[in-house]
């Protein structure tokens, strides 16, 4: 008995290890009324402790399946710890041609997720990287959530 109980905790151990480092940040931000209005922009600040590492940035961004369109446009802007700025365009496909959707579903629930993988930061310190919607009408509607979160790459030493 008291080996069988070991084993579990071998067991248990194992999966604990293999779920991996948690992130060094993960925000979400909601939308009222699912609905992503031009003049809300979510901002969320990460402190970054080291420059020698590599990261995974993962943007998750959750619709309603009542979601008009078969992608969402969006602009980061980013700020550096010494201020330099910077703006990218990001397009995060909701739906196929034939409508299906890309994503993961649960009920009236779609949730896409776009990941930038073995990136470094130039900076130790403090960015501010602030999310625009960049579609041409006013409100992106049945929008429920955006999530930024960063990842120190696990096979780094």
């Amino acid at each position: 008995m008291k080996g069988l109980k070991n084993s579990w905790i071998v067991v248990l151990l194992v999966f604990l290890y293999s779920c991996g480092e948690a992130p060094l940040y993960n925000k979400s931000y909601s939308f009222r009324n699912n609905s992503w209005e031009q003049h809300v922009k979510p901002v969320f600040k990460v402190h970054i402790p080291d420059t020698s590492s590599f990261y995974t940035i993962q943007i998750t961004l959750r619709t309603t399946t009542d979601y008009a369109y078969n992608n969402l446009w969006f602009f980061i802007h980013s700020k550096t710890p010494m201020g330099q700025v910077g703006r990218e365009p990001i397009e995060i496909k909701i739906a196929n041609p034939d409508g299906s959707w890309v994503g993961e579903t649960s009920g009236t629930i779609v949730e896409n997720t776009v990941y930038f993988r073995h990136r470094k930061f130039p900076q130790k310190g403090d960015y501010i990287f602030t999310f625009e919607q960049g579609i041409t009408e006013q409100s992106a509607k049945n929008v429920m959530d955006i999530s930024y979160a960063v990842i120190k790459d696990p096979n780094q030493k």
